[in-house]
């Protein structure tokens, strides 16, 4: 799986390709921080956790549905990431309070 950043809003998301079953993989956080117009990573990584946690005990399965690759990170190294399909950030934007996440699911 090669990296291949997508743009949006000017922002860069990381994501790769999963040639096996023809599907990008996003990364959570970075979906997150755009959502939440966070600038710093550590305050949408933190956000990430607390909604983590809350989607796993009202029993979600979307949580269950992400899971880790390794990325690289802005310090160059490579660390695990949660990793989603479009189709899984898309329900879970739907549970991030945004008005970017609004026009996101409109568009």
């Amino acid at each position: 799986m090669q990296p291949q950043p997508a743009i949006f809003e000017e922002h860069e998301i990381r994501r790769v390709y999963d040639e096996a079953t023809e599907t990008w993989l996003f990364s959570v956080i970075d979906i997150i921080q755009v959502l939440t117009q966070q600038s710093d990573y550590q305050t949408a990584r933190k956000y990430w956790n607390k909604l983590k946690g809350r989607l796993g005990k009202e029993g979600s399965q979307l949580v269950t549905n992400c899971y880790q690759l390794k990325m690289t990170a802005d310090d160059g190294k490579q660390r695990l990431t949660d990793v989603a399909t479009a189709e899984i950030l898309l329900r879970l934007v739907q549970s991030v309070p945004s008005p970017k996440a609004v026009v996101s699911m409109a568009a």
